[in-house]
């Protein structure tokens, strides 16, 4: 697998990742056996990059991910931290940082974390000097080895990526979100700062496996959060109404690569975006974590098939999306 150099981190990561959401809660049920099943296709597939969150699962994906990482020497493991609590700002201070990090530490079964990432924390969060004066105490005390931001927006982006400290920032990006493209991955790459692409499926959406009748599970978020009623709407399905979103999948399948999927498809558009570090899609089971590490393999897309993708994008998706976020 090709491998980039994550932003100010350093360190060299496969340029497909795993996000281990769905191993802690709201995709479902996956049973610990089927999460470390999914770890292991992961990184038998050239994975090196796992995103996880003390809040998944309330714990469960950080301290599956650890046990699995203690035995698999190499990988780079990125945690994020704040949405236990009440979403203030007043609750982004360093005791709380030294509290969620001890119990990320321990969740993780290390001493220093490779990254913490703020989680989409109050947008002015980002503007505060105390805050990221207490990430880089936390760096000098060997807590962890670098800090990074997941935003909900773009401008959020860009306020961190002015940070001289911030090493990466974690933004929704795919196919149905392209306002990223336009001022945040260029800040970005004159930074030097990473970029680590989430959602890259919108939520399933784009793996082309979906129609009118599909249904979900009632603890999984694409049945609770479909208006945002849990966390902001924008993480589920990209904040697109579900029909409009089928209705955009069926007119990008003609592009879909021979011998490719359209998760794969999805998954290699965001990698032919210049400045991104890493994609870190979900899987629920060891088959999706292969068949989304195989899409490095895939040739860059032609021009003329990232055209057709903006094509889609600007008559179906951008009327919903591209002011919100």
């Amino acid at each position: 697998m090709e491998h980039r150099i994550l932003g100010r981190t350093g360190r060299e990561v496969g340029v497909v990742g795993l996000g281990a959401w769905q191993l802690g809660a709201d995709w479902g049920e996956v049973s610990e056996d089927e999460a470390v099943a999914t770890l292991e296709a992961a990184v038998d597939a050239g994975v090196t990059f796992i995103d996880t969150a003390d809040v998944y699962g309330d714990g469960r994906s950080e301290q599956i991910v650890g046990r699995f990482a203690k035995g698999h020497p190499g990988l780079t493991v990125a945690t994020k931290m704040g949405r236990r609590v009440e979403q203030i700002p007043a609750n982004y201070v360093m005791s709380n940082f030294r509290a969620w990090n001890e119990r990320s530490r321990q969740n993780l079964g290390v001493d220093t974390i490779d990254l913490v990432q703020l989680h989409c924390p109050p947008t002015p969060v980002y503007s505060s000097d105390a805050v990221f004066d207490a990430l880089d105490t936390l760096v000098a005390e060997r807590k962890i080895a670098a800090y990074g931001v997941s935003v909900e927006t773009c401008e959020e982006a860009l306020t961190a990526i002015a940070r001289p400290n911030v090493a990466s920032v974690q933004i929704i990006l795919n196919a149905f979100r392209l306002k990223p493209l336009e001022r945040v991955l260029p800040a970005a790459r004159a930074a030097g700062v990473g970029i680590i692409a989430r959602v890259p499926l919108a939520s399933g959406l784009l793996s082309g496996r979906y129609d009118e009748h599909t249904t979900f599970a009632p603890d999984d978020h694409r049945s609770f959060n479909r208006h945002g009623e849990a966390f902001d709407v924008g993480e589920t399905f990209s904040g697109v109404d579900f029909a409009t979103g089928l209705e955009a999948v069926r007119r990008l399948a003609p592009l879909v690569p021979e011998g490719a999927t359209t998760a794969q498809f999805a998954l290699r558009w965001i990698l032919d975006q210049e400045g991104v570090s890493v994609v870190i899609p979900g899987a629920r089971n060891p088959a999706q974590a292969a068949a989304n590490a195989a899409a490095a393999g895939l040739a860059p897309l032609p021009p003329e098939t990232l055209e057709a993708v903006r094509g889609v994008y600007d008559e179906l998706i951008r009327p919903q999306v591209h002011h919100r976020w």
